[in-house]
């Protein structure tokens, strides 16, 4: 095998040097006095001024806040058993809660006065730019409880959602299962489910035997963490007066409701295409059906499956990214040159691969598990994406440029087609095959695997107001969903039952439903990709205005930027128009190497 070549650990101490650093200990104090400026301004009587200054203040003190939480959970989940980084983590929740008792005022502050706000927000051209967040603020404030109520959720977050967050991480992260029994050899967790890549079955086989063994050694703490987290959102949301949480998240995406369920029914819609591929990919691997480890199974008839370095993959994303916009291939360039990168898989480091954002520094510094595939090279372009997206909107003010997870994934999975669709241009046929199906196969995951994860959360909400769960009721509740979207396309006797302990996203108190976003983006983004190619070179203006616009707007109104109606049904269908034709290549490929 290949070797990976040099894969880079990032380099944080632009942000802070250390823990020890004075400069961390500097913004530690800052942190402090903004926080408590924000609340001296809060006393104060509301005017079009003073309501500017209040803006700023809170800005001032919420940008300082993520800057320093975003390097301490950086620290953390390279290496998630370092207790200086929890101990810090805990810190700064403790020093962030007056913060949130801030912001709980502030919106209050805004409904006292709503009339006057929105008349000054049309009327004074200060505030003008303000008037989507205000507007939303109000709407907020609409959905809170009492400050007290509100300063004591927070306060006890420490204590119960957040810290059964932390237990997840801790467990999944350090568990590790016998591999060899003669040599005494162990693997973690991380690396049984990197080896479903394997082109080996029996290994595939093997790995995922292993990886549900130590799931279940691990079920009973990850089921009382994830009742903890689900019951914590249920009892909270329901205080503020949201009929669901399902209700709260789609509030949070900024979309309306007819186009969540457009979106939903596109997704239902494409599930009979994925099982179509299943099937061929069974074909392609001489199976009868595909078992649940055979999802990532690369393409067998390509020959030896191509293995690339750190340097090869982000000189080709780089490239790929020159072909669309040169200021984004120079902004990749930048990142890697910068070790904005952490790639290296190790243990005690967490599984996937996440982006985070340093407002102060402008700065983003990305984690992942860099195993040579060209998933793996996808990957770090997806993550680029969202660095590239933080990129355009960081000269804004903070309260301008915080976009919801929907429009968050839109940059990613554009910036991941870009590296696929450049792939396959140079490619030959075995090879062209090979990227297809690893192109579908990413697909059916954000569309097939992310609906199961949508239905399985849907039925733990309605199942958790009534009583905790075991892991076996926990197990029961996945293979359903798991069920219900993969159907005919995979072997419904050898599923993942502990898909819920696997999933990172199950286990956020105030993220409820962080499924749907993924198909969202998805389908955008390829809508977004295809008007790119018939437009021309000047659309990369279009996009980069579109992507400014995430924090300001509404995700209807930013999709009209180029021209498209996320309520109208007929919009995610050119989305899965794309798959579809990707599927029907797949298969006449398949039929033209067998005859």
């Amino acid at each position: 095998m290949k070797n990976h070549g040099t894969v880079p650990r990032w380099d944080l101490s632009p942000i802070y040097p250390s823990f020890d650093a004075p400069q961390y200990a500097r913004d530690k104090a800052l942190l402090h006095q903004r926080i408590q400026a924000l609340l001296k301004r809060l006393e104060e009587p509301l005017s079009p001024e003073g309501l500017l200054a209040l803006i700023h203040a809170y800005e001032d003190a919420a940008g300082l806040a993520e800057n320093l939480s975003a390097y301490a959970q950086a620290i953390y989940t390279t290496d998630t058993q370092d207790a200086k980084a929890l101990g810090e983590i805990n810190a700064l929740e403790a020093a962030g809660l007056p913060l949130e008792k801030g912001t709980v005022l502030f919106r209050n502050r805004l409904k006292e006065q709503k009339a006057q706000v929105l008349q000054w927000t049309e009327s004074l051209d200060a505030l003008k730019p303000y008037r989507f967040f205000i507007t939303e603020s109000l709407k907020k404030a609409a959905f809170q409880m009492s400050p007290d109520m509100e300063d004591l959720a927070n306060d006890l977050s420490r204590s119960g959602g957040n810290a059964w967050t932390r237990l997840q991480e801790a467990l999944s992260s350090a568990t590790t299962v016998l591999w060899d029994a003669d040599s005494g050899e162990e693997k973690t967790l991380v690396s049984l489910r990197d080896l479903a890549h394997s082109p080996d079955r029996h290994i595939r086989e093997r790995a995922y035997k292993a990886e549900l063994r130590g799931w279940q050694s691990i079920a009973l703490p990850l089921a009382s963490s994830l009742n903890g987290v689900k019951g914590t959102a249920l009892t909270l949301e329901n205080r503020r007066g949201w009929q669901s949480v399902l209700e709260k998240s789609r509030f949070q995406s900024r979309i309306s409701a007819q186009t969540l369920s457009a979106l939903i029914a596109a997704m239902e819609g494409a599930l009979p295409l994925f099982h179509r591929y299943l099937q061929a990919k069974a074909r392609l691997l001489g199976l009868r059906v595909c078992a649940f480890y055979d999802l990532f199974a690369p393409a067998p008839c390509t020959g030896a499956v191509r293995q690339w370095t750190w340097e090869e993959g982000t000189e080709f994303i780089a490239k790929q990214f020159d072909a669309f916009d040169p200021r984004m291939g120079a902004f990749a360039r930048h990142a890697f040159a910068c070790s904005w990168i952490d790639a290296e898989p190790r243990k005690g480091k967490i599984g996937g691969a996440y982006c985070t954002d340093f407002p102060l520094a402008g700065a983003s510094r990305i984690l992942c598990n860099f195993d040579g595939s060209f998933d793996a090279v996808t990957t770090v372009a997806h993550e680029l994406g969202h660095a590239w997206h933080h990129e355009l909107v960081k000269d804004l003010p903070l309260s301008l440029s915080r976009y919801p997870m929907t429009l968050a994934e839109t940059a990613s999975i554009f910036a991941e087609t870009l590296v696929f669709e450049g792939a396959l241009q140079h490619a030959s046929l075995n090879e062209r095959l090979s990227l297809l199906e690893g192109h579908l196969q990413n697909s059916c995951q954000v569309i097939v695997d992310i609906l199961s994860r949508f239905y399985f959360e849907a039925s733990l909400f309605t199942r958790r107001a009534q009583g905790e769960l075991s892991p076996e009721e926990l197990c029961k509740l996945m293979l359903d969903a798991q069920q219900k979207t993969y159907a005919q396309g995979l072997d419904p006797e050898l599923l993942h039952p502990y898909m819920w302990a696997v999933k990172s996203h199950y286990y956020s108190p105030a993220l409820g439903f962080y499924n749907y976003p993924y198909g969202f983006g998805l389908l955008f983004s390829l809508s977004l990709y295809s008007k790119a190619k018939t437009a021309g070179p000047g659309f990369q203006e279009v996009y980069r205005d579109l992507l400014r616009l995430t924090g300001r707007a509404a995700a209807e109104a930013v999709a009209q930027v180029a021209g498209f109606s996320l309520e109208d049904a007929a919009f995610w269908q050119q989305g899965v128009g794309i798959i579809a034709a990707e599927v029907e290549e797949f298969e006449g490929m398949l039929r033209s190497l067998t005859g």
